[in-house]
This record gives C-alpha cells, structure tokens and sequence, in this order.
C-alpha cells in the first residue's frame, strides 16, 4: 500500500495556549501517519531521517475531524519519501481544508539499527509523478543547504 489515511477526532487534551490545537501534536500525528505509510510499504520497522518543509497553513479546532494523508512519493535503496498532509474540518460541514503538509523521510532497520533495502515505487499517475519530483527537488535542495552550511 503506498498510501495510508487516519481519521480522528481533535481532543481537548492536545489543546495549545492559543485554544487550537498544538503544533507538537499535528507533528506526531505526521510522524505516525508516515510510519504507518512506510512500515506497511516496507515490511520492516522504520525511523524518521527527516522532515522537511512543514508548513502550518491554518489552525485546528477542538473537535474538528482530522485527516492525516501520508502518501509514498518515491524509494531510494533503503528510504521512503513520503508526502504528509493534514486536512480538518467541522463534522457538521463536511468540508475538510487543508492546515498542514510536509515531506517526511522514513529508514527501514533491521533490529541492530541497520538500514534495509525496501522495494522501488514506481509513480503511475500523472500525480504522482508529479508529486515524486516535487520530493526529489524538494530533498536535492535540503541536501545542498546542508553541504553548504
């Protein structure tokens, strides 16, 4: 399965200073959703290596339906870039807006810590090709910036 989607309820309890929910809690519901991705695609435990370019576009409200969207963008020998995205709304409305998205970097493991190869996802749609170079150019950039810093 190269893509995954959660469903829940935000609660009270994950409530910030401002009365939204907290932005610490919409990036573990983002590390979940991209291990849940990664770990079914891979057959294996997985790590994070990186999170790049989250981008909070808009507050989420208590009690608001969350959707947490994780998508295989595209597979290295032994990673996946997965394409996060964070939609909620009002139950009541049925209108879901998007309020965060990033591109999140999954390492299979073996029990010793040690990098395993995972099979290649080969884009078929229009999309997502176009959301694998999104990743590529997005991960090509990082990948720069930190060999000049």
């Amino acid at each position: 399965m190269s893509s995954i989607t959660l469903r829940f309820l935000a609660e009270p309890s994950t409530v910030n200073f401002g009365g939204k929910v907290h932005g610490g809690t919409v990036m573990k519901w983002i590390d979940e959703a991209g291990y849940a991705c990664a770990t079914t695609w891979s057959h294996n435990y997985c790590v994070t290596v990186f999170i790049g370019s989250i981008r909070f576009h808009r507050p989420i409200m208590i009690g608001d339906l969350v959707e947490v969207e994780a998508r295989l963008a595209y597979t290295g020998s032994t990673s996946m870039n997965i394409a996060v995205e964070v939609r909620s709304g009002d139950m009541k409305g049925g209108q879901m807006t998007k309020t965060t998205e990033c591109l999140i970097v999954f390492v299979a493991v073996d029990s010793h810590g040690r990098p395993l190869p995972v099979d290649a996802f080969t884009p078929s749609t229009p999309g997502e090709m176009a959301l694998a170079e999104r990743a590529r150019v997005h991960l090509e950039a990082a990948r720069q910036a930190a060999s000049v810093g």
